[in-house]
């Protein structure tokens, strides 16, 4: 009576398999299938970038080292199952204790360690690719670049064949157990023969990857030990847990071998313990105990004796691997004096003195240019240009398009019409109308360009804000920009985005944006170009998956008048033995990489940058072609090549503490720097860290610097500042200006305190707050000159209710010595003497030459100039020379008047 309901219950459980196998398949579907359209869509992005080596590179690397890993663990574990249960298994399964229970089957397990080892597929191409470092560390005398590409291959491989063999071991206990090949009873363990022989196998495999991971991995990582004063292997490191490490992988290797030998003695279980024991105890003493005792009881009283020549290394490390040890030390006497013939020499810094602050600028551009509620200024950056024959630093934003603020979000207009931005507006640092605003060399729609800088292709299709995924050259027209009452439409001419084309592409660009009306709009062709990762951040991640980008991106105008985005990359690492890391655990960083993008057809190019960077140099051997010689960049955007904020920003904290270069010195922070503090908690990081043109001392003309000062911890008054030079054959060049400890600088702080507690300038402050208007306070900049710093502050008034900012005063210091003049020039004049200029000419100078007006801007050159001209003839005493260009400038002025007046409505 038993046959019936065993004929029963096979075709139950064959129902119950098979209704498992089939969600495994559906599960399988939905993740395969999404996966399959992001491919299809992105293999023509890639490939009307250029990068489709990147793609395939990628592409086959993950699936050889998922296939090979996923072969490698469903063989193993198979191999494991199939020996535990002595035979060929179809469906070999983890465990079933019953007809209802779930099963794990062995292809399920292959395949999660598949995905799992495809996600290194970085890390396997370095290692295949490497590049040694040249440098070798000084404990074990390997090349940093086995630390940097060997090691963490080495450790993830014996990671998962520890994963593999735990897991198989786990698997066949339990069959063993269920089997009863395992018996244990009381306090006694009873194992079959062949399942000993198994069992033992495996314990001794976990036991010898436990020795080769203390070998090859925990005897590197002393070299990241936090252990004493210093970052790397510390003496108690290296004089006690080194030898405690190596005594643990002997012990695991010992234990692994008894218990092989327990196998063969019916001993298994005993002196698997023992083995267990061992090791534990071995570890206990050797690395936890014995290391501590070190520490406490022969390090910890003569700390700076026993750690000296650690220190050493780690200092080196540290400058080696952040790029400290190429820095040039410049002394300064301290002792020179700025004199009205100083100002004079360095009139191109003078001239270049940024008086507009990001902050308040970009609240000003946005209130006079957006023009439209759907353009948005989302960043100012800093750049300098040859204007006019003059080299001058200016401040540029790009007019973005913000497709949330449009007034009708419908699928035409944010997809189809309104696809762009439209230019940017630029104007110098430090120039201002008579109502107090930023005087504009660019600006308007289309962009009008009063100087010789001009913008011939304004479309920004690529930019910071522009996140969003549209069709361009399509049925629809292209809203281009507003001109009065009425719009102006154009149609895209570039070559950027991805052709449409068959309508297979438009199935997967619909599937891919989720959007049925890609599909179906009749609006979009065939020839039409679809523009996806359009915000250049996520575009440069996308087309170069491998580097870190600069938080901040800045945009160029060439020579053609074409705009250009240009990303600083970094190639970093966590493995630098030695070297200090930051919160993340980066220990070494370089700019390796300078990446262009056309804001109109997104043309993404790397161009290498430093050709010494061994983690470039890999990348370069396991992506060929993809990276260009920095040579090979148009001389136009090279430049306009800035050192990176973010990196100087690194450097310049680390070299606070790390310009120690003596291991006592360093020990006991005798010398620490640090960057100044204020009061007032600035609304952004680093208030100091600025751009700026100058001339340093011992150089002959004037170039673009990045430049940071620091005061002696704790203290207040200035001790060095440091500067990263940008222009020609001076680029990446870091720079620090020493004061001689004996003499006293002041610093920021103290002259803000001074500022604030100038009776005339608290008077006028008060004075404006009384009328109800908000007194915005520039940040402080600190202007080195000659060997002398000269202090200088703006001062913004905005009106009550109002949202533009103006800049109404600006406060110079210098010494002990505070004035406020309305304008800088003014300013410098009661603080060294000499002559201001006139407001005529001061109005010339600031006046803002708009289309068609180029007489008037050259006429207020030739004012300037004129007036320049009589006050050296002054000086010389030549007043004959005087008399002649005063004449003549009252002859310009009339002109000039005359030329502002025709030009009124």
């Amino acid at each position: 009576m038993t046959a019936p309901p065993q004929r029963l219950r096979l075709p139950l459980r064959r129902r119950r398999r098979l209704g498992l196998g089939a969600l495994v398949v559906l599960f399988g579907l939905i993740l395969l299938v999404p996966a399959l359209v992001q491919l299809a869509a992105e293999w023509p992005w890639f490939s009307a970038l250029g990068y489709g080596r990147v793609f395939t590179t990628r592409l086959v690397a993950q699936a050889i080292l998922g296939l090979g890993v996923g072969a490698v663990a469903w063989a193993f574990l198979y191999a494991n199952l199939w020996v535990a249960q002595r035979g060929l298994v179809p469906n070999p399964l983890i465990v079933q204790f019953n007809a209802g229970a779930s099963t794990v089957d062995v292809t399920q397990l292959a395949l999660l360690s598949a995905s799992g080892a495809a996600g290194g597929w970085l890390g396997v191409l370095l290692f295949l690719h490497r590049t040694p470092f040249g440098v070798t560390d000084p404990v074990f005398g390997r090349d940093i670049g086995y630390y940097v590409f060997t090691v963490p291959v080495v450790a993830s491989a014996i990671g998962l064949v520890t994963m593999l063999a735990a897991l198989a071991l786990t698997a066949v206990v339990l069959l063993y157990l269920v089997r009863r090949d395992v018996v244990v009873f009381r306090r006694q363990v009873t194992v079959e023969p062949s399942a000993r022989v198994h069992l033992a196998g495996l314990i001794a495999l976990l036991f010898l990857l436990t020795a080769l991971r203390v070998y090859f991995v925990g005897l590197p990582g002393l070299l990241y030990s936090t252990t004493g004063p210093l970052v790397g292997a510390s003496y108690s490191d290296l004089h006690a847990e080194l030898i405690g490490l190596r005594l643990v992988a002997l012990a695991a290797l010992a234990g692994g071998a008894l218990v092989l030998w327990g196998a063969t003695s019916h001993r298994l279980a005993r002196n698997t313990l023992v083995a267990v024991g061992v090791y534990l105890g071995v570890w206990l003493l050797g690395v936890a105990l014995y290391p501590t005792i070190v520490q406490r009881l022969v390090v910890a009283p003569n700390e700076l004796v026993k750690e000296t020549p650690q220190l050493a290394r780690h200092i080196a490390a540290t400058r080696r691997a952040w790029g400290l040890d190429s820095v040039v030390t410049r002394e300064l006497t301290g002792e020179s004096r700025l004199t009205e013939r100083d100002i004079r020499a360095n009139r191109p810094t003078i001239d270049n003195v940024r008086l507009w602050d990001r902050d308040p600028l970009l609240q000003t551009f946005g209130q006079l240019q957006e023009i439209r509620t759907y353009y948005d200024f989302v960043s100012v950056d800093d750049d300098r240009y040859w204007i006019d024959g003059q080299y001058r630093q200016v401040l540029l934003s790009p007019r973005e398009l913000n497709s949330a603020s449009l007034p009708t979000r419908t699928f035409i207009n944010e997809r189809l019409t309104f696809t762009h931005g439209m230019g940017l507006t630029l104007g110098p640092v430090n120039q201002v109308t008579q109502e107090g605003l930023p005087v504009l060399f660019i600006k308007d729609l289309p962009p009008v360009s009063s100087v010789s800088l001009r913008v011939t292709r304004p479309e920004i299709y690529y930019g910071e804000l522009t996140d969003s995924w549209v069709f361009a050259r399509t049925r629809q027209r292209e809203f281009d920009y507003p001109s009065g009452d009425e719009n102006i439409f154009a149609s895209y001419e570039g070559t950027g985005g991805v052709r449409v084309g068959s309508w297979l592409r438009r199935l997967v660009l619909a599937a891919y944006f989720r959007s049925l009306k890609v599909l179906l709009s009749s609006d979009i062709t065939s020839d039409s170009r679809a523009m996806y990762f359009r915000n250049i951040r996520e575009r440069a991640r996308t087309a170069l998956p491998f580097l870190l980008f600069d938080a901040d991106p800045y945009l160029v105008v060439s020579d053609s008048g074409r705009l250009r985005w240009i990303l600083d990359a970094y190639t970093a690492t966590t493995r630098y033995p030695y070297a200090q890391p930051l919160a993340d655990g980066t220990n070494y960083l370089r700019n390796s990489v300078k990446v262009v993008i056309d804001a109109f057809d997104g043309t993404v190019t790397a161009y290498l940058a430093d050709p010494r960077d061994p983690l470039v140099l890999t990348l370069a051997k396991a992506f060929p072609g993809i990276f260009r010689p920095l040579d090979a960049m148009p001389a136009d955007l090279r430049a306009h090549l800035r050192y990176p904020e973010d990196l100087f920003r690194v450097q310049s904290d680390l070299y606070a503490t790390y310009h120690m270069a003596e291991p006592e010195i360093f020990y006991h922070r005798e010398d620490q720097w640090q960057k100044p503090v204020l009061s007032r908690a600035p609304e952004r990081g680093d208030p100091f860290l600025r751009h700026m043109v100058m001339r340093l001392p011992e150089e002959h003309q004037a170039e673009f610097i990045l430049m940071v000062p620091f005061t002696p911890r704790g203290k207040d008054n200035l001790a060095s500042w440091m500067v990263a030079r940008n222009d020609g054959q001076h680029y990446g060049q870091l720079v620090v200006y020493r004061f001689p400890k004996q003499s006293l600088v002041f610093g920021p702080t103290q002259i803000v305190n001074r500022i604030n507690q100038d009776t005339e300038i608290s008077r006028q402050i008060s004075l404006w707050d009384q009328r109800g208007s908000e007194v915005i306070r520039g940040n402080l900049l600190v202007i080195p000159i000659e060997e002398s710093l000269l202090y200088v502050q703006p001062l913004y008034l905005r009106a009550e209710g109002g949202r533009i900012p103006e800049l109404k005063r600006v406060v110079v210091a210098y010494l002990n010595q505070v004035v406020m003049e309305e304008t800088l020039e003014a300013g410098l004049a009661r603080l060294f003497g000499g002559a201001t200029e006139p407001p005529a000419v001061a109005a010339a100078r600031g006046a803002v030459a708009r289309p068609g007006e180029g007489r008037a801007a050259d006429l207020a050159r030739q004012a300037a100039e004129l007036y320049q001209r009589a006050i050296a003839a002054q000086r010389a005493g030549d007043w004959a020379g005087y008399g002649e260009h005063l004449s003549r400038l009252g002859e310009v002025l009339r002109q000039l008047q005359g030329a502002l007046e025709g030009r009124q409505p």
